[in-house]
């Protein structure tokens, strides 16, 4: 791996203590960071070097528990600046030539932008007029983190003014759910597999279902939230993320260019809802206080920064079609929502039953489909379901699981999602990343739904209390006699029948 140095734009902030440096801290201890290394901290923050190797790391409470070693400690060093003041950009500059003299770093930065995106088309150009974002001595890349605008048009605008600066080959967009095991290994499960690819299309699935349930509320979150809601925080980004990897076509090869031409692909063959329709295919809801495990949980409205008459959405769940050649006809469904049962993200593909059903009297209609469950998180792993003869006289039939389950994979650490995508961007891979036209595309899909909740006030708001597993009505999205969500619970191999509250 090249040297390098990784400059975090907001270092004494949230994001750089919760995530970012445990996750260096852990590839150090892996081994995984190259030799030539360092970390430059910029925020507005008056620290010493010392002074911010102590506050980031070596009293990091993030990082409680660990043996701290020292050798990572002097890897790390600070800048003060004004962020929005563009003179000051000199002084990272400066620091940066500092530090490849002393640290041999060649001139490879990568910016990492842990600030308000308010500042995402600022800090690109202050550091494109001090030549930073020229790669003749030395690569440069950029960093940042979700929201990729707020609408459609916000995202166009963001877009054109970080292409202004950096090229679209330097700039990684970050998605952390594409940095967990499970959704990459979606990929190798659909096409390095004989018993899948042939089935993975309209002849035989019948629908598929995406589910990311948490079962904590907004917490401290509200003021940003309520800003926010369900649909622009999780589905625009994460989920529609999911079902690309779920649903595209096969790359050419494995490299990032095509897997992310394979996505937009599929972006761009989501059949569109229009605001006329989104009441039939989006259901939206708020959480409201209810007693669990006998301790009240406030509503929504109730919580810290949020408006007393807030519509602000903490669930969605959306019905569409994705119209190409392989899912013509197949729904898709995604639902996600705060304050539910339990916490766990996962893919469920329902096959066709068989066209005569010869033991239908001995089977459980409910579970009539044979369904590939594909957890993402937690206790991530796969599991099959499938019908088989109850030993003994006759022909009932019940459904058992195979499952496999990642842990038992490896003894070895596997990175986590932050660890992982930092490594890609460290290599220059930016397969995991989402690209500047794949996010616009994505948007345009839900900017009708989201205009639709705004302008068009009988389009219901529905209240589920904490602690359930959403509006149920949502359950009249599912086409099908006899078919409904399948509500996951903590472990992958438990029957998603019942709740676990």
């Amino acid at each position: 791996m090249d040297p390098q140095v990784l400059v975090i734009f907001g270092a004494s902030g949230d994001l750089a203590h919760r995530k970012l440096i445990p996750a260096l801290y852990a590839l150090y201890k892996g081994k995984f960071l190259p030799e030539n290394f360092a970390v430059l901290g910029v925020s507005r923050t008056s620290y010493s070097d010392d002074g911010f190797r102590k506050e980031a790391f070596l009293d990091n409470p993030h990082l409680n528990g660990d043996e701290k070693d020292e050798g990572f400690a002097k890897m790390l060093f600070y800048q003060e600046i004004d962020t929005l003041a563009k003179e000051d950009y000199k002084k990272v500059r400066g620091r940066l030539t500092e530090i490849d003299e002393t640290q041999k770093t060649g001139g490879n930065y990568i910016f990492y932008l842990s600030v308000p995106p308010s500042l995402y088309p600022k800090v690109p150009a202050y550091l494109a007029e001090q030549g930073l974002n020229n790669s003749e001595n030395g690569w440069k890349r950029l960093v940042i983190e979700k929201p990729f605008g707020y609408d459609l048009d916000s995202a166009r605008s963001l877009n054109k003014e970080l292409q202004q600066y950096f090229d679209e080959d330097q700039i990684y967009r970050i998605d952390h759910y594409l940095g967990k095991e499970t959704v990459q290994n979606l990929l190798v499960t659909r096409f390095a597999n004989g018993i899948f690819e042939p089935l993975w299309n309209r002849n035989y699935i019948h629908h598929i279902e995406i589910t990311a349930a948490e079962n904590i509320g907004v917490g401290k979150r509200g003021g940003y939230y309520d800003h926010s809601g369900a649909l622009r925080d999780m589905v625009q980004n994460h989920l529609l993320q999911v079902v690309a990897h779920v649903a595209m076509e096969p790359p050419t090869t494995a490299d990032a260019a095509s897997i992310r031409n394979e996505k937009l692909k599929l972006f761009q063959s989501i059949r569109p809802i229009g605001e006329s329709e989104v009441e039939k295919f989006a259901i939206r809801g708020q959480y409201i206080g209810a007693s669990i495990e006998g301790e009240r949980a406030p509503g929504y409205r109730e919580e810290e920064g949020v408006d007393k008459d807030s519509t602000t959405e903490t669930y969605v769940a959306l019905k569409f079609f994705i119209d190409n050649w392989r899912w013509a006809d197949v729904p898709f469904y995604i639902r996600t929502g705060k304050r539910l049962p339990t916490k766990a993200t996962e893919i469920v593909v329902y096959f066709k039953s068989p066209p005569h059903h010869l033991f239908r009297s001995e089977l459980d209609l409910m579970n009539m489909n044979n369904q590939l469950i594909i957890r993402v998180q937690p206790d991530e792993g796969i599991l099959l379901k499938f019908g088989m003869k109850v030993p003994g006289a006759g022909f009932k039939v019940k459904n058992v699981g195979m499952d496999f389950h990642y842990s038992d994979l490896t003894k070895a650490t596997v990175p986590e999602a932050y660890q992982r995508l930092i490594i890609d961007v460290m290599k220059g891979d930016a397969t995991l990343y989402a690209r500047g036209d794949s996010v616009e595309v994505a948007w345009k899909f839900v900017d009708p739904i989201l205009n639709a909740w705004k302008n068009q006030e009988n389009i219901k708001l529905y209240g589920y209390p904490a602690g359930t597993w959403g509006p149920e009505v949502a359950n009249k999205l599912i086409e099908g006699d006899n078919v409904s969500w399948r509500n996951p619970c903590s472990n992958l191999t438990d029957s998603g029948d019942y709740r676990l509250l």
